[in-house]
Parts: C-alpha cells; structure tokens; sequence
C-alpha cells in the first residue's frame, strides 16, 4: 500500500513539476512599518525595517529580471524558529513555477534575542499589503504584475505567526500552517478571531511541536467555516522544509518514529496543497473537490485528515446551474442567466482579464479572436468558473 500510494503522489508531483512554465526571478524589497520599530534590513525608511526575499514568475531566471506575463497571486511565508528563508526554496521553486508569487519576510531569525511573535505575525500581514500595493507602483518589476489574492503560509513558529497575522484579517485569501507552533501571544487563542479558510498540516512523528500540543488546538480553535486538518502518518516536523542545522538538531533529539523521507512529505504536501490555493487563489472551484479527492483517497495508513469543507463542495454543485452562460460554444451573444447578476470577469486562457461588467444579462464577444476564453463570478463568498 504504502508503495503504490508513494508512486501515486509523485505522479501528481512530477505532473505538477512538468506543467509548471515560469522561470523564477528574485528582488528584495524591504518594507517599512513606522508604527514600530527594530527589525531587519536597510533602505526602507525610518520604523520597522522588514527586508522581503520575493520569487516571482519570469520569463527568464535571474535577479530583477522583467516579471513574466500576466498577473499572480501572493503567498507571504513566514520561517520557523532560528531558520532563514532559503531552508524553503523547496516551497518557492515548486509555486512560482506554478504561477504564484512568494514573498519571505526576513525579520525574528535570531536565536538570541529569542524573536517577537507578535511582530512576525504584525510583518507578515503588513508584507501581504505592500505586496498588493506593488501592483500600483510603476518602478516596482511587479508592476501590474500582482493578482488581487493572498495567502500567508508558514512553518513552525512562522505557521503560529501566520494565525496571529489572519486574525480579523479580511484581506487574504486563506492560511495554510505547516507543522504551525503555539506562539506567545497565543495562537490557539487567536485562531478565535481567524474566519478565512485555512489548511493545517502536521506530521504525526512530530516531536518538536507536537501535534496534540500544538497544530490540533490551533485547528481545532480556528472560526474558519471551511477549514482541514492533514495528518500525514510518520510525517516529521522539519521536513515541510529544506534540510537545515537548527531545525534538524531539534528533531533529532525529539522526534522518534518518523517513518517517510523528505522528499515524500513534501510531495505529500504539493499534492494536496496544490488544488487548494489553485482553489482559493486563482478561483477554481473545481480544485475543492480535486483537493478532497485527493485527501479521501490516500490509504489511512499514510494520510488521514478531517475537514469542514464538503459544505461548500455541495453548494457549489447546487449552484451550478446557475452558472451556465449560454451558447457555448458562442459566436457572437452570450447570454447571462439571473443568478450571475453582480459582477463578471471575462478572461482569456492566460487569465488576463479583458472585461469586466456588472448586473448584465449578455455580453457581446464577436470582437474577440476565435478560442478559450473564461468567466468569472461569485456568489455567497464563492467563486465559480465557466469556460
């Protein structure tokens, strides 16, 4: 079992891979907070310095290079504990090439001082504003470069930081946590005030943030209507990472039984992880049920999870019917039926977005070239698809 499953999520993590089609450029931006003070990093003004490591799509690989065309959701990922960015490249490669952009914080690497909690989680949301804002700014190489979506990820301390950063945070998208650890302040107590989808993974052999300690009470406390719990069975909590000194130390001394490789877990992860932010971050709703296809179909030897996300897969189906544009095919009139009364997106196959109308029964596509093209619309805080 466990062979063929293995073989099964490299399969879609190869098949991933393979379909990814950007290079990867890099900038470092540093961000300024002048509500506070300390951090990391030069260059942004006088306050908070937050020196931001940011991959994005491109057209060619390299430092500053022009970004690739099209826009690109935000992923802002926060490090674990005494950890740099670059122990996840493994994360950056695998999503930029994908089509998101990747944003890494610098600030609270230390060992000694021990780092603030409260001003990662504070970094975090802030870098996921200015990220936005970059979209606006013409000497910014994201500029119009940015989709209008976020998430904020991250890993152990930077996974508990993510909870403090969502907290009464309308502006992103979800929150994904790997292996997230409980933070001071709290983020079991703040996972309260976190109403945004959110996605926690955790590695049962983990013995540094135990799971009944640390990643099943921020779940468990979280307000979000849709969220999921994966377990990945023999899982270790440093593996969602790169290989690194301080966090391998840890786990060394902490984690017995871990029962999967490296490179296993994080194909474990990809291959769930990927559907879910195509889902909440490039609005595909047919990702939801790819995402809990994929979670109900691993053997519970390997995998079990839990989630409260099947709610919203039935209302999507339900509604389905009313989103259905007719004809389609269409030369030339394409009709709206009532329920997608509010705002459309007409995009083409890149997902640029060519038109934008609101409260309209048709829409007259005869100017356009002949080939695939997608609307765009939502209802109920869900967001539905049409090709």
């Amino acid at each position: 079992m466990f062979k063929s499953f293995t073989i099964s999520l490299f399969f879609l993590f190869n098949v991933a891979i393979s379909f990814g089609q950007y290079q990867i450029g890099h900038t470092t931006i540093t961000f300024n907070d002048p509500s506070r003070t300390g951090g990391f990093g030069s260059g942004g003004g006088s306050g908070r310095q937050i020196q931001t490591e940011i991959y994005y799509p491109a057209t060619v690989a390299g430092d500053n290079v022009s970004s690739a065309s099209g826009t690109f959701p935000v992923i802002v990922f926060g490090h674990g504990f005494a950890m740099a960015w670059d122990a996840y490249q493994n994360i950056w490669e695998h999503y930029v090439s994908l089509g998101y952009i990747l944003a890494f914080p610098r600030t609270e690497g230390s060992l000694i001082p021990s780092p603030s909690h409260s001003d990662f989680g504070l970094d975090l949301a802030l870098v996921g504003q200015r990220m936005q804002a970059e979209n606006s700014l013409s000497a910014s190489v994201l500029f119009q470069h940015v989709a209008p979506n976020t998430a904020i990820m991250g890993h152990s301390m930077g996974g508990g930081a993510t909870v403090l950063a969502a907290q009464n945070n309308s502006n992103i998208k979800t929150i994904v946590g790997l292996a997230p650890a409980e933070t001071n302040p709290s983020a079991i107590a703040a996972a309260s005030s976190v109403s945004v989808p959110a996605v926690i993974y955790s590695g049962t052999s983990d013995g540094v943030t135990p799971p009944a300690d640390h990643h099943i009470p921020i779940y468990n406390g979280l307000n979000s209507s849709c969220k999921t719990l994966v377990n990945i069975i023999g899982g270790a909590h440093c593996y969602f990472a790169n290989t690194n000194f301080n966090c391998d130390f840890g786990e060394a001394t902490s984690s017995t039984g871990i029962s999967i490789s490296r490179e296993q877990q994080q194909a474990t992860t990809f291959a769930s992880l990927d559907f879910w932010l195509e889902y909440k971050l490039k609005g595909n709703p047919s990702s939801l049920e790819s995402f809990l296809n994929i979670l109900e179909s691993a053997p519970s030897t390997e995998l079990s999870y839990e989630s409260t996300c099947q709610g919203f897969l039935n209302f999507q189906e339900s509604n389905e019917l009313m989103f259905n544009p007719y004809p389609n095919p269409v030369e030339d009139l394409l009709h709206l039926p009532n329920g997608m009364l509010g705002e459309v997106e007409l995009m083409d196959a890149q997902g640029r977005v060519l038109l934008k109308v609101k409260n309209v029964t048709s829409i007259d596509v005869s100017s356009l070239e002949n080939g695939m093209y997608y609307l765009r619309t939502s209802h109920s805080s869900t967001v539905f698809l049409k090709r």
